[in-house]
C-alpha cells in the first residue's frame, strides 16, 4: 500500500477487524409496536428514529453504527424513518410514554422502555448492559 493508500484508507484491509452490521428491522407499522412489546420478554429491542433530512441524524446514526458489537441474536433493532412514518413515531411516543425527539434511541425491555436518549447522548447508551 501507498503512502496516499494509507491516508486515504484505501488498500487491502489487512489487519482490520470487520465490525457486524446492524440487522435493521424496519418499523413502518403501529402493528409493529405490539410485536416489539411481546419479543421484549424475551430479548431486548431496539428502536432507532431517525430523521433522513437532519445532518445532526445522519452523524449520530453514523457514530452508533460504527460503534454498534452485538451478535444478530442478541437484540433486535428497529429503524423508524420519520419523515416516511410520522404516525409511526407518534405511536411509539404514545405507546411507551416517551417524548418524541430525532434522533432518539429506545430500548423495550418486558414491554416498557428501560433507557433512552436523544441526540448525542445516544452513544452514551452501553447497549451490552440490557442483553
Amino acid at each position: 500500500m501507498g503512502l496516499f493508500g494509507g491516508i486515504f484508507g484505501k488498500g487491502d484491509g489487512e489487519g482490520k477487524k470487520s465490525k457486524p452490521e446492524i440487522p435493521w428491522i424496519a418499523l413502518t407499522s403501529i402493528e409493529q409496536l405490539d410485536e416489539i412489546v411481546a419479543k421484549s420478554s424475551g430479548k431486548p429491542q431496539f428502536i432507532f428514529k431517525h430523521s433522513t433530512t437532519c445532518g445532526i441524524s445522519r452523524m449520530v446514526l453514523n457514530m452508533f453504527t460504527s460503534g454498534y458489537s452485538l451478535e444478530s441474536n442478541q437484540a433486535d433493532f428497529y429503524f423508524l424513518d420519520l419523515h416516511a412514518h410520522r404516525e409511526v413515531s407518534n405511536g411509539v411516543a404514545q405507546k411507551f410514554q416517551v417524548m418524541h425527539q430525532s434522533p432518539q434511541l429506545l430500548v423495550v425491555k418486558n414491554g416498557v422502555v428501560v433507557a433512552h436518549s436523544s441526540h448525542g447522548a445516544i452513544s452514551e447508551i452501553a447497549l451490552e448492559q440490557y442483553i
